[in-house]
Order: C-alpha cells, then structure tokens, then sequence
C-alpha cells in the first residue's frame, strides 16, 4: 500500500503544470532586509558593432547602424540585471513589470532592453510602414532557443504574446527582416531584481530573511552568481565584476 501511494504521489507531481509548480506567491514581509552592491567590468570595452542598412531605408534610415552590444560607463557595466533566483514568496510585484510593451519604430527595438514578468503577455507593436518579423530566443547558457516567431506586417499594429521561459532568465529579440535590429528582455519569475544604475549599482529591498543564490544577467555577456545571507532588517553587499 505503502508504494501504491508513492507512485500515486509521483504521478500526481508530475501532472501538475510546471508553472504552477514554480509560481511565486506574494505573502507580507515584516522586517524584511536588502542587499546593494555594484556590477563593474575590467578590461578592453568592446567597440559598437556596425550593420548594413540595407533594405527599407525610408523608414531605417541609410546610416549604417552600430550596436553597442557591451555599454561600460567609467567602468560600471551597463544594462544589467541582478536578481535573486528562485524565490519562492515575498513582497508584492511593482507595477513597471504591467502591461509591457516593446515596440519596433525606427526599424529599431523600443526601448533596447526591457524587464517583464515571466508567464505574462508582452505586447508588441509595429509603428513602422514596413513589415518587421519578431524573432524571440531564450538565453540558456551560451545555447538559444526560439520562444516565438512571428511577421508583423504594417497593417497589424498589435500582437500579444505569452512569454514563458522555463530554464532561461532573458530573451534575446531580433528581427528576420532587418539583420541590425537588437534588442533583449529580462523575463523575472519574483519581483527580486533590480537593473543597474548608471553607476552600475543596484539595490534590492525587502527580502526575507535567509540565505539565497544572487545572480547577474546581461545578455551578451551571461550570468555572474553568488551567495547572499539576508538578516531580517539587516543589509548585506555584494558586489560583481565581468
């Protein structure tokens, strides 16, 4: 009887949705603690990459176009994300994570880089005259993989899409129809992340007390991580460097 319910348990498991497996469940944090630090880079900082503009140029205009894929300001790295991995429950999620939109305008990707809530819609629109096709790939590791591929001729202004990364913390966006248009998006799965200043400092708050694995996000050049212990009311630091 005994491994009747057993196997019983196991096939229950693993027919419950992954996602409700993983979700995050907002609770009260009282005397919650925080950790700060700064992300720096050492070394050369690597020159804007420069594409052909090639096709549409009325609307992408006959400049050739350089992506600077690896930003450093006075040696704080730029556009990167910290956050804290595999939170389980805490405090309630900020409202600049609702209703995102990334727009192609310019034959460019607006804005670059984004932040979006893991299993929410992303809503992507076309305020171009030409036709853009939308080319998502999950970031695991150094490997990519597709997450949606989509045309958006001028005449769809809108499309909704659920983005729902299971391994990966980012999106890397591209466009099948102009080669030079770039961009990323940070798909957290907890409200535990902060992108870094122009200092390259960030700050989390109101964690509750514990010990957790803290990680970096930048999307071309991949994850740094660590350990952080959180005491309640407490503030602990930790600092990163690519």
């Amino acid at each position: 009887m005994k491994k009747l319910a057993t196997a019983a348990s196991i096939l229950f498991a693993a027919s419950i949705p992954f996602s409700a497996i993983a979700a995050y469940t907002v609770t009260a944090v009282s005397n919650g603690g925080s950790v700060s630090g700064k992300v720096t880079f050492s070394g050369k900082d690597p020159a804007p990459v420069p594409y052909t503009v090639s096709k549409d140029t009325d609307t992408c205009g006959t400049d050739n176009r350089k992506i600077d894929f690896v930003k450093v300001n006075k040696g704080a790295l730029q556009e990167v994300v910290v956050y804290l991995d595999k939170v389980k429950e805490g405090k309630d999620w900020s409202k600049e994570v609702a209703n995102i939109v990334l727009d192609q305008k310019g034959c460019e990707f607006t804005p670059y880089i984004n932040i979006m809530r893991n299993n929410d819609k992303l809503k992507v629109t076309n305020s171009d005259p030409v036709m853009h096709n939308i080319h998502t790939y999950e970031i695991i590791g150094k490997a990519k993989k597709t997450g949606f591929n989509v045309s958006q001729p001028p005449e769809l202004k809108e499309i909704n899409k659920t983005v729902k990364l299971r391994r990966g913390a980012g999106l890397k966006l591209e466009c099948d129809a102009h080669d030079f248009m770039h961009g990323f998006m940070f798909v957290a799965k907890s409200p535990y992340y902060a992108k870094v200043g122009a200092d390259g400092s960030f700050s989390i708050a109101d964690i509750p007390a514990g010990d957790y694995t803290i990680k970096t996000w930048h999307g071309t050049l991949g994850q740094k991580k660590g350990k952080v212990s959180v005491s309640a009311g407490g503030k602990a630091t930790v600092n990163f460097k690519y």
